[in-house]
């Protein structure tokens, strides 16, 4: 394989929401500089495609980034040299959904939700755009508060409805998660779930794997590799978790379990266009632009690394029963310093070799600041 050639094909995603300004529960720090609009939020993402070289399209969050006409967005993304990537539905930030979206008791919400699931189609085709993420934060918080098999009847129910609406060439994922903000049950808490449902749907379901949404201790690259032996790997959320979902830097907290996936998405051919590599992080305490940077060099070093695992010297250890042989094999390509492969890499595609140093010298924040003065900063429900 190429090393180069696979590392200047990969593309990864930045969410407009990491622009904003984020915090946790208990508080939402602001920022100098944040953007105030949609548009702006581009600009800013169109920053870290500029010094990376691998970041062309950016999600987008709807009603947080709602616009009158969605066609100039995805003009004004297209002159900033980016692109619209995936349209990220939102049923949660509503009074109406204090019980439920789409497995809502009453139909009425029901209908509010999946409403809205088809809004954010018509915002595809508007802006371009061939992917719909699919959250839920539907669940319960007490044994008996609903019937848990109803819920997933509705669930399927409003699912097929959005299927039916999707285009030629268009698909949603569906993305699960342990727990929070429902705490007894979860509608969709697993990858099981997640898949159970996108098989009866058939080939433009998938799901998508938040990296931040597990047990402790459980295997991600496993649930990557069955994803991808049966086709229905549709896409990252890439983030690190300390605790639960904690939506930071990813591969901060643990670089090697970034590697372990990495490593199973190329050897199960993940590596390509079909499969979504998306950022999905709040940068709280951290600056957003570089914040985002430092992610996608992230990601990009852990592919390095994954890429230089000797396959055949793997494969033969494996065959041979050498345990210790072949974790060897692993932990030698794990250990190699990438940086300098990377470097030169930039180099030969124009870029800086240092992203961030390139960036900070760009006086970028410092205009930001300056200019971005008055108004309402965009952030969690803006």
């Amino acid at each position: 394989m190429d090393i180069k050639a696979a590392l200047r094909a990969q593309h990864i995603e930045t969410p407009s929401w990491a622009f904003g300004n984020s915090g946790t529960r208990f508080k939402v720090f602001a920022q100098r500089g944040v953007p105030r609009d949609p548009y702006e939020k581009l600009a800013d993402a169109a920053q870290v495609h500029a010094y990376t070289g691998i970041a062309p399209t950016v999600a987008l969050h709807i009603p947080w980034d709602k616009v009158d006409d969605y066609a100039d967005l995805a003009r004004h993304a297209r002159e900033l040299g980016v692109g619209i990537g995936a349209i990220n539905s939102n049923v949660f930030q509503d009074d109406d959904y204090m019980l439920g979206s789409v497995t809502h008791p009453q139909a009425r919400v029901r209908r509010k939700a999946t409403d809205h699931l088809l809004e954010c189609v018509d915002i595809m085709d508007a802006t371009g755009s061939d992917t719909l993420k699919l959250w839920f934060s539907d669940g319960i918080n007490y044994p008996g508060q609903d019937d848990l098999r109803a819920r997933q009847d509705r669930l399927a129910e409003s699912l097929a409805r959005v299927y039916g609406r999707l285009g030629e060439g268009q698909r949603f994922l569906l993305e699960y998660k342990l727990f929070e903000p429902a705490f007894y049950a979860t509608d969709v808490p697993d990858w099981g779930t997640a898949y159970a449902h996108c098989v009866k749907l058939g080939p433009k379901a998938q799901v998508v794997v938040d990296t931040g949404h597990h047990a402790p201790g459980t295997n991600i690259e496993f649930i990557v590799a069955f994803l991808l032996r049966e086709g229905k790997l549709g896409g990252f959320d890439f983030n690190s978790r300390f605790y639960a979902d904690d939506d930071l830097m990813v591969g901060a907290a643990d670089p090697f379990q970034l590697f372990r996936i990495m490593f199973e998405v190329i050897r199960g051919g993940g590596l390509r266009d079909e499969v979504a590599f998306m950022l999905d992080q709040c940068h709280n305490i951290e600056p957003k632009i570089p914040g985002q940077i430092r992610s996608v060099m992230n990601v990009q070093e852990a592919t390095a690394k994954a890429l230089l695992v000797d396959r055949e010297a793997l494969a033969a250890a494996q065959s041979a029963g050498d345990v210790l042989g072949a974790n060897a094999v692993f932990m030698d390509a794990y250990n190699t310093d990438v940086r300098p492969l990377l470097a030169e890499l930039r180099q030969e595609m124009g870029l800086a070799p240092d992203p961030m140093a390139a960036y900070a010298r760009s006086g970028y924040f410092e205009k930001i600041a300056a200019d971005r003065v008055g108004g309402e900063q965009a952030g969690w429900g803006a």
